[in-house]
């Protein structure tokens, strides 16, 4: 289902990561890893799948991205993919109108995969099916945004990604905290 959404198929190297998210995210605690990959080797195109599982399963997504641009570009792919109902753009130039609108959408417990900036990190903002959260790029965030997106559910998965893993995150996954999938 995920290949003919994205239109083209996975890498080998894309379905292994996959297949151990999706491994991960049947076992009775949350998951916790770590995708990393050079530029341009799709781990964007895996977090997707595992975004599109919660979905299908009826639970809310949140992907957290560095910049507006990044945000914006994830989203506009994941439209293709989610379809334009599930899919929302909060970042800091979101109109109050719009932001009011998603806000309703995300408390009345619509499936959705919610791309953003720093504007998901606000304590107001609250996800009743937060089942995935995906942080892009994590390098690029502190220990303590990380957090706070992740800390909106106590049961949600954690996928990260990544092209430049920090000594904190190697540290992560040397002491088993983080499992790590490479493509």
């Amino acid at each position: 289902d995920l290949e003919g959404r994205l239109g083209f198929s996975l890498t080998s190297g894309q379905a292994h990561a996959l297949n151990e998210i999706l491994t991960d995210t049947e076992k009775s605690t949350a998951m916790q890893r770590l995708v990393q990959g050079d530029v341009g080797s799709g781990k964007t195109a895996v977090a997707f799948g595992a975004l599109l599982l919660a979905i299908q399963s009826r639970f809310q997504t949140a992907f957290l991205a560095p910049t507006e641009m990044l945000a914006r570009q994830h989203a506009q792919r994941a439209k293709r993919v989610f379809g334009e109902v599930a899919v929302c753009l909060l970042t800091g130039s979101t109109s109050a109108a719009e932001r009011r609108r998603i806000e309703a959408r995300i408390r009345d417990r619509e499936p959705l995969v919610v791309f953003g900036t720093h504007a998901l990190l606000n304590q107001r903002l609250a996800f009743p099916r937060l089942a995935m959260v995906v942080i892009d790029e994590q390098q690029r965030f502190g220990v303590s945004q990380r957090a706070a997106l992740y800390g909106k559910s106590r049961g949600a998965d954690l996928l990260v990604t990544t092209a430049t893993p920090i000594p904190r995150t190697l540290m992560l996954a040397l002491f088993h905290d983080l499992s790590v999938s490479t493509i």
